[in-house]
């Protein structure tokens, strides 16, 4: 039989994005968190993205820093967008963006800033591209939001730490022994540095931190209550909760936290 060729049309080929078919050169609309943002070349700027309908995508906005028409300032870190975006394996094509809110609160108080930015990255570094996510992108802007309408509070950062881990499957093992499976109860937990998974009882963690039952009662309360603003740590309760968070995040990460030394700062690195 005789192969018959058609012509092409171009918009109709489909293009391969990260396991999903799309009509090449279509554009998309979609709603986002601007996570990161880097200049490329004279005009233009390489944008990450954590979107709802299609999670994390990094995307190049052509005439970013000049054209106001089609972007208006709206690219700014954590930022909330209606954009449209042509998909396409490496980088996606920015076509629009019309902000949601710039969030202007946090834009005027060093802690928020350097918290929203802290949230920003982990994601960021935490997410693969290509992977919706709903539950988290919701946590991410009710975080945002949280900082955009109250005071900048450590404990929020706790809770939306503990949050992330747990819809990303690391959450740590608080309330048995990662080792030998020992009941903590009331007696709370050791902390040991190379073990991120959980605490260990006093048997199998000699010599490591101590992290109370109260600590982590507050921190199972964070997975319970479902806002932000409603779990309250003492000073002593906010150390032990953020030394065995950052112990939990801290294997998860391809490269260290550039957010961490703005926090340091402000006065948040460790708190």
């Amino acid at each position: 039989m005789r192969n018959i060729l058609y012509p092409i049309n171009s918009r109709l080929v489909d293009t391969f994005f990260f396991g999903c078919y799309l009509p090449r050169m279509e554009s998309v609309p979609c709603e986002a968190v601007v996570i990161g943002a880097m200049e490329y070349r004279e005009a233009d700027k390489i944008i990450s993205l954590f979107t709802l309908e299609h999670g994390k995508v990094r995307g190049l906005a052509r005439g970013a820093k000049k054209s106001v028409r089609r972007f208006g300032g709206a690219l700014e870190l954590f930022a909330r967008l209606r954009l449209r975006l042509i998909l396409r394996e490496g980088l996606a094509t920015l076509q629009e963006a019309e902000a949601i809110t710039i969030y202007p609160r946090i834009r005027s108080e060093l802690p928020a800033i350097a918290l929203a930015g802290y949230a920003c990255e982990l994601v960021d570094l935490l997410m693969p591209e290509a992977l919706p996510n709903r539950r988290l992108f919701r946590l991410l802007t009710s975080y945002l939001e949280q900082l955009d309408q109250a005071a900048a509070d450590p404990a929020d950062r706790r809770f939306f730490e503990m949050n992330l881990l747990n819809i990303l499957g690391y959450c740590p093992q608080l309330k048995e022994c990662r080792r030998c499976g020992a009941i903590l109860a009331g007696e709370g937990g050791q902390l040991l540095r190379g073990v991120p998974e959980g605490l260990l009882c006093t048997r199998c963690g000699p010599g490591g931190r101590p992290v109370s039952a109260a600590a982590t009662d507050l921190l199972v309360k964070c997975l319970q209550v479902g806002r932000f603003g409603a779990v309250r740590f003492s000073p002593i309760e906010l150390a032990e909760a953020g030394a065995l968070l950052d112990e939990a995040i801290a294997p998860h990460l391809h490269r260290p936290l550039r957010s961490l030394a703005f926090l340091a700062q402000v006065g948040l690195q460790n708190n």
